[in-house]
């Protein structure tokens, strides 16, 4: 194991994940809103707030597909000491880590059940930037409309069409986080 592996955790577990918890929140409650995410170092090319959300949600029960992107010894060494989380395939991850590019299909991941939409998967995709800008968007959480930057709209209106079921999506760029449920209507800006 490398000493990468054994940098980057919290260094105050139960303040830091609390934190990064509230910031998820917010930025599922309110899609199309950014938050500063910071706490986890994870291997290059993890970026800090894609290394904060896998601290605050994933745990050794937690299946979990690294795409092409992100799949790596050092950051496979950096998971196994700080999380545990066991790697999946995609159709069986309850959380993907990548880029909008590794992790296309979109078609692989679990998007629930009528009986348990909860069993979908929550996507973080990592992005060279994010802002308040592009596609339109409405829905709940969203007074009239807000912008997110997303890489291409066409397979998030398909997802928002299938509600209840279909995947969440949490983007990240550097110390930056945004997201995107199900629930969210996507226009073309």
């Amino acid at each position: 194991m490398q000493n990468t592996a054994l940098t980057g955790g919290f260094e105050n577990a139960p303040v830091q994940s609390a934190i990064a918890f509230r910031a998820c929140l917010e930025a599922m409650a309110r899609p199309g809103t950014l938050h500063q995410l910071d706490g986890g170092a994870a291997p290059a090319p993890c970026s800090a707030a894609a290394a904060t959300a896998l601290l605050t949600f994933c745990d050794a029960e937690t299946p979990l597909f690294l795409a092409p992107s992100h799949d790596s010894p050092d950051m496979r060494d950096w998971l196994a000491f700080h999380i545990g989380a066991s790697l999946v395939a995609p159709e069986n991850a309850m959380f993907a880590l990548g880029t909008w590019d590794s992790l296309q299909p979109l078609s692989r991941f679990a998007i629930g059940t009528p009986d348990y939409p909860d069993r979908s998967a929550t996507l973080i995709i990592e992005l060279p930037s994010l802002s308040a800008s592009g596609a339109r968007l409405t829905g709940p959480g969203i007074k009239e409309h807000a912008h997110l930057s997303l890489p291409s709209v066409p397979e998030f209106q398909q997802n928002a069409a299938r509600f209840p079921l279909g995947w969440d999506a949490l983007f990240t760029c550097g110390h930056q986080l945004a997201a995107l449920p199900r629930s969210t209507k996507i226009e073309a800006s």
